[in-house]
């Protein structure tokens, strides 16, 4: 198929992204060949399109620092952001519209940037809750796009509960965020690094759906190409479908150690130039993986 043909087609956006758009290492491996600037956010947004913002789950940035992230990427490039842990974990969503109407306050210069607000529950949040995530997503503004991630088990036993969810999220147009560990959790434990995560990550099954029109994938790989590559190609295939039905799909990607999370990135887009009817994602700036450190 002519990339003529193929652009022809009509279909929702891919947005593939990283955990964060800095990293010590990367201006010696990924932004190795990229013109030398005081910003990696500019490098990086330069080869990604979107960022899992997980910093603001644990502190807010300064407003300076919101205007500056606003002047450094182009219209294109979509932010994502966690709401603040105080909202998610310490209120579980009551008495917190203070919070909520701050944090939102503070990010709204990146409005036009901002593809979705992420909404991470902790596992005690169950299913007698759910009236709380009801009122909760009601009262945000309607132009905010909000993608909702569960732990509790409950959510995934594909009963009552979990239809429940899925019902609530479809009448609120908000996405279920599908956490993705398989490949993390895949074979033995062989680094401190990878065991450490392991610990961090929840486990829960994929089940995979779109609630809304954003559908979002954190996808959690380990350090071995061949567990990743079986793990990641079904994905090729369903962000496709996703994309067939209009949906914007936001594909997140992390490995044990994020500094080598672009390489990940790159092991998806190549699956997915593979099989993809519309034009080829541009490769990242850097394709041969770097050797593991060795600290002993």
């Amino acid at each position: 198929m002519t990339n003529m043909h193929k652009s022809a087609i009509s279909h929702g956006k891919i947005y593939i992204g990283l955990p964060m758009w800095q990293h010590s290492h990367w201006p010696q491996t990924w932004f190795a060949n990229s013109v030398k600037t005081d910003s990696q956010l500019e490098v990086y947004a330069k080869q990604c399109n979107t960022v899992e913002g997980n910093t603001t789950f644990y502190a807010l940035p300064h407003e300076d620092a919101v205007l500056r992230w606003r002047d450094t990427v182009d219209k294109s490039f979509r932010f994502t952001f966690k709401f603040h842990q105080n909202i998610t974990h310490l209120h579980q969503l009551q008495h917190c519209d203070d919070e909520v109407t701050s944090q939102l306050n503070l990010l709204a210069p990146l409005k036009d940037n901002l593809g979705l607000m992420m909404l991470q529950l902790p596992a005690s949040f169950g299913p007698d809750k759910l009236h709380i995530l009801d009122r909760f997503l009601a009262s945000l503004p309607s132009w905010l796009t909000v993608g909702v991630e569960m732990r509790h088990l409950r959510f995934f036993a594909k009963g009552d509960e979990e239809k429940a969810l899925n019902q609530l999220l479809i009448r609120h147009n908000a996405n279920r965020i599908i956490m993705d560990t398989r490949a993390l959790f895949t074979g033995d434990s062989d680094c401190a690094t990878l065991e450490e995560v392991r610990g961090k990550k929840p486990r829960v099954p994929v089940n995979v759906i779109a609630t809304g029109q954003r559908p979002v994938v954190r996808f959690v790989g380990n350090d071995s190409d061949t567990d990743n590559l079986r793990c990641l190609t079904p994905w090729a295939h369903k962000v496709i479908q996703w994309q067939q039905e209009g949906k914007e799909v936001y594909f997140f990607l992390h490995r044990p150690d994020n500094k080598d999370a672009p390489w990940l990135a790159q092991q998806f887009i190549d699956l997915y130039n593979d099989v993809t009817p519309f034009d080829a994602l541009p490769d990242l700036a850097i394709k041969a993986q770097p050797e593991q450190d060795s600290l002993f």
